[in-house]
């Protein structure tokens, strides 16, 4: 059974840093895509970066583009989300996502993010709150 678990959210002032970090587990996959989603209170959940754990390949969405780093620890088996410079619109719930299916990742970074219903498994979530 795949199992991801969220860690490192908190509150924070503008202009402040947090890290984010998956941990996954009871998956057999050689190679997989995973992402960062976050829902903003009353706002649909939305994609915030992904990356593919076979090529590398990785995708930001506009909104945290040259803030937010994602990167894979592959020793580990964790994801991880290195959010700087972070303002009030970046509050919200962050979710850890995983699938077997290396082409999500693909159709990310071409059509400029997935739906969330193509993501097979999903951790609970942090919570990230950043104050002005």
């Amino acid at each position: 059974q795949v199992q991801l678990v969220e860690s490192g959210g908190g509150s924070v002032q503008a202009g402040g840093s947090l890290r984010l970090s998956c941990a996954a587990s009871g998956y057999t996959w050689s190679s997989y895509c995973m992402a960062w989603f976050r829902q903003a209170p009353g706002k649909e959940r939305e994609m915030v970066a992904t990356l593919s754990t076979g090529g590398g390949l990785i995708y930001y969405a506009d909104s945290v583009k040259d803030r937010f780093t994602i990167s894979h620890d592959n020793t580990k088996n964790t994801l991880n989300l290195q959010m700087t410079r972070l303002t009030p619109e970046d509050t919200g719930m962050y979710y850890c996502a995983a699938d077997p299916s290396p082409r999500l990742c693909v159709i990310a970074t071409t059509f400029a993010g997935v739906p969330k219903d193509e993501f097979a498994h999903w951790g609970q979530g942090t919570q990230v709150t950043v104050s002005s």
